[in-house]
């Protein structure tokens, strides 16, 4: 279950920063 957790966080944060870096007027 903490494998599964630490991948959904390291998902999210990959998705942040990459929509920050496509989008930083949105930001």
């Amino acid at each position: 279950m903490e494998n599964l957790i630490v991948g959904l966080v390291a998902v999210a944060l990959i998705i942040y920063l990459f929509v920050v870096l496509l989008r930083p007027q949105k930001f």
